[in-house]
């Protein structure tokens, strides 16, 4: 046989598209030729190949070798067909069985010597392989990743000569066993260790069961990021799917997946450039707003990010995902993530301070908070000061020690699978049309939300984020309908 068809994927975006590597010998000068769309580095595969092929004790045939990567208007890159390559030569040269490969996908990179080392994307790859009903065949390094999708059927190969004895049946490889039953996280923080600022654990549980951004002000040692890192402590574990979705993200970079099922947390330091916040590149991979999908993206100092970078994320914000375009493709990586950040009032930290005094101008005041854009702040559905607690509060110990996070996250997640039995999305995501039916408000009800409409001066999206967040301040309460304390709860939790 002269011709071999071998199926793999390649990485586009979150998504892993099918390629068909076929392989044809033919007679001629000795030489490998790779068409089909080829960045450099598979270029460069040829010569890993060869090398493995030979050292793995195989003939390489001195023929004139061609192999397409189909279709030949995708883009491919990366190291990641350098097993199928391999094996696709094997079969053109009669070397391994022609229907070797009949049920299986396979990828992965070869060193010289034929060992297999592990590539980026290798999740998404096994979740679209398993789809289909298809074996797939990986690196032995990458089996772990794999195996948390619990459907797939994993054979992890150490070498090139492992991946072939497994192929003609002469050592046969173990499937990997899923591994997905994973414990939650145990964090450091905990809202236990929260001593006062009642409203602000109010509106941190209220962001928590609604999926609402939130937004923490106040002057510098109040406690706004000891707030904030406790969010991650009362938030629900995810669903299978989400929690796929987010291995899915990591992957693509090569990072370390978050503990299964956990929502992801990023903080990324207020240096980061707009493309490490929305992803990009030449080959276009996540930035920190993807690989918070599902989690909570968290901004401390916000007035110090670049504005430029906070501009780009209000997009984001409204439709859950970010388009990537380059000349030759376009990418969508999905973005649904918790918007929490953390300020202070003006540079020196201390406007409004009852205990000590600002040294700003009111220019540089206004320098400061000309950073946030009102289109930007208007996306944020809650606004909370946090102030400075009187010593006392601090050293004295409490009567009764406050609530953990782990009561919380019980209500919390109550909570959500209520919203999600009811209306199939958290609060936050609540679309105009459905607000209508699920957040319907009775006269006296619809007045007051006119009258603060009024004095707030909010937008059309102000009122919509505003009934949202009153919308789980009900569901806190179970109340099916929304009361006039819920709604002026919501506009005070606006500054």
């Amino acid at each position: 046989m002269s011709l071999a068809v071998v199926r793999t994927r390649a990485r586009l975006g979150i998504s892993a598209p099918e390629v068909q590597v076929e392989v044809h010998l033919s007679n001629g000068l000795p030489a490998l030729n790779i068409v089909g769309l080829p960045e450099t580095a598979v270029r460069e595969s040829k010569d890993r190949v060869r090398s493995a092929i030979l050292n793995a004790g195989f003939e390489f045939p001195a023929r004139r070798i061609t192999v397409n990567l189909a279709p030949a208007d995708l883009p491919k890159e990366g190291g990641r067909f350098d097993l199928p390559i391999a094996l696709g030569i094997l079969m053109a040269s009669s070397q391994l069985p022609a229907k070797a490969l009949e049920n299986y996908e396979c990828m992965g990179e070869l060193a010289l010597g034929g060992e297999l080392r592990p590539v980026p994307g290798i999740l998404p790859a096994v979740m679209a392989a398993s789809e289909l009903g298809r074996n797939i065949l990986i690196p032995s390094a990458s089996t772990q990743e794999s195996s948390l999708c619990s459907k797939a059927v994993v054979f992890g190969a150490n070498c090139l000569l492992a991946a072939t004895s497994h192929l003609n049946h002469s050592r046969r490889l173990e499937p990997t066993v899923s591994t997905s039953a994973l414990e939650l996280t145990t964090f450091q923080d905990d809202l236990s260790q929260v001593q006062g600022h009642f409203k602000a654990r109010r509106a941190l549980e209220a962001a928590a069961a609604g999926g609402h951004g939130l937004l923490f002000s106040g002057p510098p040692g109040t406690g706004k990021t000891m707030l904030a890192r406790c969010l991650p402590t009362i938030l629900p574990k995810l669903s299978e799917k989400e929690a796929l979705e987010v291995a899915s993200i990591h992957s693509l970079c090569s990072q370390e997946i978050p503990a299964w099922r956990q929502p992801p947390w990023r903080a990324p330091h207020h240096t980061a450039s707009s493309t490490a916040l929305t992803g990009g590149g030449s080959h276009p991979r996540p930035g920190e707003i993807s690989l918070a999908h599902r989690g909570v993206l968290f901004l401390d100092e916000l007035p110090e990010f670049d504005r430029r970078s906070l501009e780009i994320l209000r997009q984001p914000l409204e439709a859950g995902e970010i388009v990537i375009s380059r000349a030759h493709h376009q990418v969508t990586f999905p973005a649904r993530f918790q918007l929490l950040a953390a300020m202070n009032p003006c540079p020196c930290g201390y406007l409004g301070d009852k205990d000590k005094s600002c040294t700003c101008t009111p220019e540089q005041v206004q320098r400061y908070r000309r950073k946030l854009s009102g289109p930007l702040m208007d996306r944020i559905d809650m606004q909370v000061e946090v102030g400075r607690l009187p010593a006392s509060a601090l050293l004295n110990r409490p009567d009764h020690a406050p609530e953990c996070s782990t009561a919380v996250r019980e209500r919390v997640a109550r909570i959500r699978e209520h919203c999600l039995a009811r209306q199939g999305c958290l609060n936050a995501s609540l679309t105009p049309q459905q607000l209508q039916h699920h957040a319907r408000t009775e006269n006296e009800e619809h007045q007051l939300l006119e009258t603060i409409a009024g004095k707030l001066a909010l937008s059309g999206r102000g009122i919509h984020r505003l009934l949202r967040v009153a919308r789980t301040l009900a569901d806190m309460e179970r109340s099916e309908h929304i009361a006039r304390s819920h709604i002026l709860e919501a506009a005070g939790f606006r500054l």
